[in-house]
């Protein structure tokens, strides 16, 4: 008797379990958007391919980071804005406000580590060159205080944290 093979996934479960599960990511940055900010010790490391589709910032930042980013959101963070498909915060570098946005399909992790909350993610497509980064003369948003800087950790950091 011969074996059928196995049926073939046209409904492409992966992909409709990592959207699902890149709307708790949107969630927590909603949450994280509203009057009362964080709640509690919560605070988020977000690790995201900055060759991916419709990520956008400085150039000068991005060339930095070919490859993959993560930011933290914390204590200074200013301007987070949750859309649909993206969301769009300002954070300091080098001492200076830098605006970065970021569609959900380009995180790969989000990790709160106050409570050892991870999820992981496929990596997205790598977008054309020249749709990375942002022309150096957009306006910034109001820049945000002068105290404190942005974290970025390397991806080897982030697995040993």
């Amino acid at each position: 008797m011969a074996q059928e093979p196995p049926a073939q996934d046209l409904m492409n479960y992966e992909s409709l379990a990592q959207d699902a599960l890149r709307g708790v990511v949107k969630a927590a940055l909603k949450r994280a958007a509203a009057p009362g900010g964080l709640p509690g010790a919560h605070h988020f490391y977000i690790t995201f391919k900055t060759d991916a589709a419709g990520v956008s910032g400085p150039s000068d930042l991005l060339s930095k980071y070919p490859d993959e980013m993560t930011i933290v959101l914390q204590h200074q963070y200013w301007d987070l804005a949750p859309g649909e498909t993206f969301f769009s915060v300002t954070l300091q570098f080098g001492g200076q406000p830098k605006r970065l946005s970021i569609p959900y399909a380009a995180v790969t992790r989000f990790y709160d580590p106050s409570v050892q909350f991870l999820l992981q993610f496929e990596p997205p497509p790598a977008a054309p060159a020249e749709a990375k980064a942002a022309p150096e003369s957009e306006p910034e948003a109001a820049p945000p205080p002068a105290e404190g800087e942005a974290k970025i950790v390397s991806l080897d950091q982030f697995r040993k944290k």
